[in-house]
């Protein structure tokens, strides 16, 4: 008997019981299925996280002031007074192998008012180069400049939360608006970015750093320090660069404690990348649990169909039917069984992992890979778990099998 002949027996035998086949091949759809929808969902909440951290902007490090000390207890970082302007000219100075801009950063909360429209929103007192900094997109009007900045202008670029919410989605560009009492006219509108999960990105309002430390914050002290690497893979290096600049301006042994904490992006998408990881691993193991119970119910419907056909089995053999032939035969029943179930478990997975991305607004990445992976294992459970019952099948003896009632 060739190969396609016991490819046709099998399938033969598979359409003889059809119930039996499509409960059988139900464990490994539900389990090919299961590993693809987690896969999928772990990855695209993945690729969703990495897409906010993006919009905070391309290979940011954040400088912010250490935590000072009131009655013997911390207070948060940011709560010194430690940076200020001349770190961002020292840090540009110094590290201009792996920095190509900095942006020093005061904010403050104020009420803003437009006609008989006010709300209270964050004030950033920047600089222009934020804007490539940050990825801000300046949708109608224009940035700052930095002429701005030196004249303490009294110019604003508004967040699109605050546009809507003073605006009502018309035009703003030329109106004037009061900040804390102070008029500033509006020169641009920034395009919508989202919450990224720390901060809204829209509910702001970006003014020259100048003009917010004098009239506005009335203080000398820097909030942060925005600052740009030349490139991903010189994040660290940028940091360390940083680091050692700041302890050598502020006079800080290098020994002693540093007033200031940097904040690397890097490190934020390191820490995903290994999150999203072991949830990608945890889901899919959970999955392939099911996958192995399905194959368990290979193994027990194929040692089933084997006792069911011995006289079968014995009349083979005795018209000249080998014991690899034999083997053969129930081995690719089983093999059949977990493929075609590894298929429709494909289209399923797809079609639930997508169907539940839609209804609860999730972001859905399912890689080749994983299919791949999925797929794989479904046919190895068919060879493994079916491997027993025909070797078993293949053992029997002609007369006894014929024999057998």
């Amino acid at each position: 008997m060739s190969l396609i002949e016991s490819f046709l027996t099998a399938l033969d035998s598979l359409r003889a019981n059809k119930m039996r086949t499509g409960l059988t091949m139900l464990g490994v759809i539900i389990g090919v299925a299961a590993v693809i929808a987690m896969i999928g969902i772990a990855q695209g909440a993945r690729q969703a996280t990495l897409e906010q951290i993006q919009r905070l902007g391309a290979n940011v490090l954040t400088v912010r002031p250490g935590q000072a000390r009131r009655g013997g207890a911390f207070l948060g970082f940011g709560s010194m007074q430690s940076l200020k302007v001349s770190d961002g000219e020292a840090i540009l100075k110094s590290c201009g192998e792996y920095v190509v801009r900095v942006s020093p950063e005061v904010w403050t909360t104020q009420q803003v008012k437009y006609l008989n429209r006010n709300m209270r929103t964050s004030i950033s007192g920047v600089t222009p180069e934020l804007e490539q900094i940050r990825n801000l997109v300046v949708e109608e009007g224009r940035f700052f400049t930095e002429q701005e900045v030196k004249t303490l202008a009294r110019v604003a670029v508004i967040g699109h939360t605050v546009w809507q919410e003073l605006f009502q989605g018309g035009a703003c560009v030329g109106k004037t608006i009061r900040i804390g009492g102070q008029a500033y006219e509006v020169i641009g509108r920034l395009a919508y970015k989202g919450d990224t999960g720390f901060r809204s990105l829209d509910d702001r309002i970006y003014i020259p750093l100048t003009t917010c430390m004098r009239r506005l914050a009335r203080q000398n002290h820097l909030d942060a320090l925005n600052v740009q690497a030349r490139r991903s893979d010189q994040m660290f290096d940028a940091q360390t660069c940083i680091e050692e600049t700041l302890m050598r301006t502020h006079n800080i042994p290098p020994w002693g404690d540093p007033d200031f904490r940097v904040f690397n992006q890097g490190e934020f998408v390191e820490t995903v990348e290994q999150t999203a990881q072991v949830f990608t691993l945890l889901l899919a193991g959970v999955a392939l649990v099911s996958l192995i119970v399905g194959g368990i119910g290979i193994m027990n419907i194929m040692l089933v169909s084997v006792t069911e056909r011995t006289r079968e089995i014995g009349l083979r053999k005795a018209i000249g039917a080998t014991r690899f032939n034999i083997l053969m035969q129930f081995l690719i029943e089983s093999v059949v069984v977990s493929v075609l179930g590894g298929l429709i478990g494909i289209v399923l997975g797809y079609y639930a992992a997508y169907t539940l991305a839609s209804q609860a607004n999730w972001k859905v990445l399912i890689p080749i890979e994983g299919v791949l992976l999925a797929f794989g294992f479904a046919a190895f459970i068919g060879v493994f778990f079916g491997l027993y019952p025909a070797w078993r099948a293949s053992q029997l003896q002609p007369i006894e099998a014929l024999r057998y009632e």
